[in-house]
């Protein structure tokens, strides 16, 4: 028997040493990838807003896509404090958005403006506000609109 051959006849037993090692370790990390890595989601009451500075927040960088009482590329907006996410009558919202069992709080809004594809995935809205203070003034805008 030349060195090849004998290598080869040891590989099984390697194999199955290195699949039992993988085994052991997804086992130890096996609740940890069922949790994800994120872990519940921390709901954020956003600052005290300023509704004119959210007004002119809204005019500025909003409106390309909506406007307070009628739907455009995105959903009209009044009366949006309370309502259940992806329900006003009218418009076609994402299957993911529909879906959603979400209302429109304060809370659910601030995590939306921060990243709205964190909120629901499949959304489609591409648009993110970074500043926390800028969201908590057109979160105090969007309250005045019923």
């Amino acid at each position: 028997m030349n060195l090849t051959h004998a290598r080869l006849l040891m590989w099984p037993g390697r194999l199955l040493t290195c699949l039992a090692g993988v085994a052991i370790a997804l086992l130890l990390a096996g609740p940890a990838l069922a949790q994800g890595s994120a872990g519940p989601r921390e709901w954020r009451t956003p600052p005290p807003g300023d509704v004119l500075r959210g007004q002119a927040l809204y005019e500025s960088r909003c409106t390309a896509c909506h406007a307070v009482d009628s739907n455009r590329v995105g959903p009209a907006h009044r009366g949006v404090m309370g309502r259940r996410v992806g329900s006003l009558p009218g418009y076609k919202y994402s299957e993911e958005l529909a879906r959603s069992r979400l209302r429109w709080t304060p809370q659910t809004l601030n995590t939306w403006l921060q990243d709205p594809e964190d909120l629901v995935a499949g959304q489609r809205m591409g648009f993110q506000v970074d500043d926390a203070q800028e969201r908590a003034d057109l979160i105090a805008y969007l309250a005045t609109l019923r």
